[in-house]
């Protein structure tokens, strides 16, 4: 009884929040985009979205593209396999033009950590909702393609700067690259690509996504 409370309450409050973005916004809320906006903020690849929330990476896809509308049950998945609430998934995203002068200042190693089986990312600036960018320091532990499941791919364009260490960095359509302390590549993040450790330590680089 107490679930099916809990489950009546928090579907009234994702109908209120959505009454109130329809009343106070000129343009409706595309859920779908919300979620793309969400995942990217986290930067999450929508295979990695796809591991945490449950959901197939193709019902992922159609759900950002606005091609289907989520269940309840899929909202529950992405709000619990993404760490947030469903107000946040409801809250239209800001006005591009509404705010001015932002700032977020992120410590030596106070950065957000979001580990995974080739990458452990450290999330920068993760007090700012609404970026345009999202930038992150990453620790490469990978060191074969054959680490990696497949290609990585997502929305966006993509620059990185090696910081330590030596990478070798993979891309769809060009020959590997190994690129140095201090090189720095901007690519098309649609196009598939990864990056290994040549040195012995782990490489660590910086990552910025539009």
């Amino acid at each position: 009884m107490s679930e099916q409370v809990s489950f009546l309450a928090t579907e009234k409050q994702s109908l209120r929040l959505q009454q109130r973005n329809r009343e106070n916004s000129v343009s409706p809320l595309k859920l779908g985009e919300r979620v793309r906006e969400i995942r990217l903020s986290q930067s999450l690849t929508l295979e990695e979205a796809s591991k945490l929330t449950g959901l197939a990476r193709s019902t992922l896809s159609k759900i950002e593209n606005e091609q289907i509308s989520p269940t309840f049950a899929a909202v529950n998945k992405l709000v619990k396999g993404l760490g947030i609430d469903i107000p946040q998934l409801f809250t239209q995203p800001e006005n591009r033009h509404a705010t001015r002068g932002r700032r977020d200042i992120t410590r030596m190693g106070e950065g957000k950590p979001h580990p995974t089986t080739t990458y452990e990312h450290e999330m920068l600036a993760t007090e700012l909702s609404g970026k345009k960018m999202v930038p992150y320091r990453t620790t490469v532990k990978a060191r074969s393609f054959e680490d990696y499941p497949g290609w990585v791919r997502h929305d966006g364009e993509e620059f990185l700067l090696v910081l330590k260490g030596r990478i070798l960095f993979y891309t769809e359509f060009y020959q590997p690259v190994v690129m140095e302390e201090g090189d720095s590549a901007y690519y098309d993040a649609e196009m598939g690509h990864v990056l290994t450790s040549l040195s012995d330590r782990d490489a660590v680089i910086l990552w910025v996504t539009a």
